[in-house]
């Protein structure tokens, strides 16, 4: 097949040549992609620092309801009251600037990527970004609603239950991520089926190793108590069978690898490139011989 020819083929793959840049390349524009997304994540810092106090008084508040009046937070560092308000904040401000993060991690590594991984990546960087802040908006306005009063009724009288702020960010960030990643559950369903890896029968049958390790998982992210443990459980199962329903309506039955579908799809396009040459020359030869 011609050169030209070859350009004219609609195949992007990590082995074509059209996408092979030297390494200095490659560096500079990690380099550029890495720039903008601190820039974004600095910009909305920028924004959002005057207002610090408010983030922590907002994020405080599922526990401050559930401490008796009158009751506030411990600070035992000496320059605490003002890093975990910044900690907060830079937070805040990474979770707003998380579509920009992801934009920038996407563009950088699409010429590594086939055609049928960038029609999936797109979808799935928005609907993951959607997902982890549903995930986290749940265990702030339900998880720590529940969990925190629970705490709170257990403490003996004896006991000034007053969580020091660093503890408690600490907590909140770990609690944040687990349920942010929990509601990933069903867009790592669909990837797995779509790239081959798992088929809708493979999904069935490691659905209970799923629910026991769920609470495994709940066991180790949660405090130890049944009820935040469930609450992060139970979403997790819910949330897989979600993932088998989606793949039933949306999936592939018996999935490819994507190179092997890539593969089959350049052959393709090269056989009818080879079908196209052949009827043109055998026009170009019946012409001449009708002359």
């Amino acid at each position: 097949m011609s050169e030209n020819s070859d350009k004219n083929l609609p195949i992007e793959a990590p082995d074509d040549p059209r996408n092979e840049k030297p390494l200095v390349e490659h560096l500079i524009e990690l380099r550029n992609r890495m720039v903008k997304a601190i820039l974004a994540v600095v910009i909305v810092f920028l924004v959002l620092s005057p207002f610090m106090k408010q983030l922590f008084d907002a994020l405080s508040h599922p526990l401050m309801v559930a401490l008796p009046a009158g009751t506030k937070l411990l600070s035992t560092g000496v320059v605490a009251p003002f890093l975990v308000p910044l900690k907060v904040t830079l937070f805040v401000s990474f979770l707003i600037a998380l579509p920009v993060v992801l934009y920038q991690a996407w563009a950088y590594v699409a010429p590594a990527l086939y055609r049928q991984e960038k029609k999936l990546v797109l979808p799935v960087l928005v609907s993951s970004v959607a997902m982890f802040f549903v995930g986290v908006m749940y265990c702030y306005f339900v998880v720590f609603r529940f969990v925190f009063r629970f705490i709170a009724q257990f403490s003996p009288e004896s006991v000034n239950f007053a969580p020091d702020i660093d503890s408690y960010f600490s907590f909140v960030i770990t609690m944040f991520f687990a349920f942010g990643l929990t509601f990933e559950v069903p867009i790592v369903v669909m990837v797995l089926n779509h790239v081959g890896i798992a088929s809708l029968e493979a999904l069935k049958k490691a659905r209970p190793y799923i629910i026991v390790g769920a609470f495994v998982v709940a066991a180790i992210f949660t405090p130890p108590d049944v009820l935040s443990q469930t609450l992060l459980a139970l979403p997790l199962v819910i949330l897989y069978q979600a993932g088998i329903w989606l793949v039933q309506l949306f999936g592939k039955k018996n999935p490819k690898p994507f190179m092997e579908a890539e593969q089959e799809e350049i052959a393709e396009l090269e056989k009818r490139e080879r079908e196209e040459a052949e009827k043109k020359a055998a026009e170009q030869n019946a012409g001449s011989s009708g002359s």
